[in-house]
């Protein structure tokens, strides 16, 4: 009986990839898990990790972008810049983001202590300098880190990272259309389903936020429509940590 399980006309059954795993959306992490995982990176005094963590939540970058960041990315006269901009490898459209100044920081030590160079990749892989790490590496240590101050690490991945602090704006102000240019996304909805919001709770923190000509206001067609949102607008909100 289990042999005629295991097999399909003679041939072995092939096991689904995702047997045994937890798919979907992985959650974003919540500010108490920032802190600590960077605390833990500083104690251990592994400045590319702390470097490429504070960066992956400041940019809100793709996994794919984050590995193939250059130094001038960031740094193109040696010291790291308050504001860069990256052109994303899926959409080819420019996103630009706010760096905080114990990311700054945690950069400048890292390209000073690495001897990095505008031209060269941040964060090179096991192949060798001239190659970016991959994205399997990267996910390698996201776990790692998550594991680190005693979570699950199948919970999480390095789309949390991503969705960590675009979440925690949201969240704050209830505006969407400021956490849609921070992401790069093209479309509204995209941002929707990307941070999984419903309507009634969308509809729960634009209460929370009276007043705000940048919010989400109802349609006629039940749906969610956000109001414009002029780019200064978006400057307090880079800066929240």
């Amino acid at each position: 009986m289990q042999n005629e399980e295991s097999t399909i006309g003679g041939r072995p059954r092939r096991v689904p990839w995702n047997k045994g795993k937890l798919i979907g959306a992985k959650p974003p992490l919540r500010a108490k898990h920032v802190w600590s995982i960077r605390t833990k990176l500083q104690v251990e005094g592994r400045m590319r990790d702390l470097a490429m963590f504070n960066l992956a939540i400041d940019s809100k970058l793709r996994g794919c972008d984050v590995v193939s960041l250059r130094v001038e990315d960031v740094a193109p006269h040696g010291h790291t810049v308050d504001r860069a901009t990256v052109r994303q490898k899926k959409t080819g459209q420019p996103v630009r983001f706010e760096l905080t100044e114990q990311t700054r920081e945690a950069v400048d030590a890292y390209i000073k202590a690495a001897g990095k160079k505008p031209g060269q990749l941040l964060f090179a892989g096991r192949r060798g300098s001239g190659m970016a790490m991959s994205t399997r590496q990267y996910a390698r240590l996201v776990s790692k880190w998550v594991a680190g101050i005693g979570l699950d690490p199948s919970f999480f991945g390095t789309h949390s990272l991503r969705r960590t602090k675009a979440t925690l704006i949201y969240r704050r102000t209830g505006n969407l259309r400021a956490v849609q240019l921070l992401l790069g996304h093209r479309k509204i909805e995209s941002t929707v389903r990307y941070l999984g919001i419903e309507v009634d709770d969308a509809l729960a923190i634009r209460l929370k936020n009276p007043g705000r000509a940048d919010s989400l206001c109802p349609s006629n067609s039940g749906g969610l429509v956000p109001r414009a949102v002029h780019p200064r607008a978006l400057i307090p909100l880079l800066a929240l940590q």
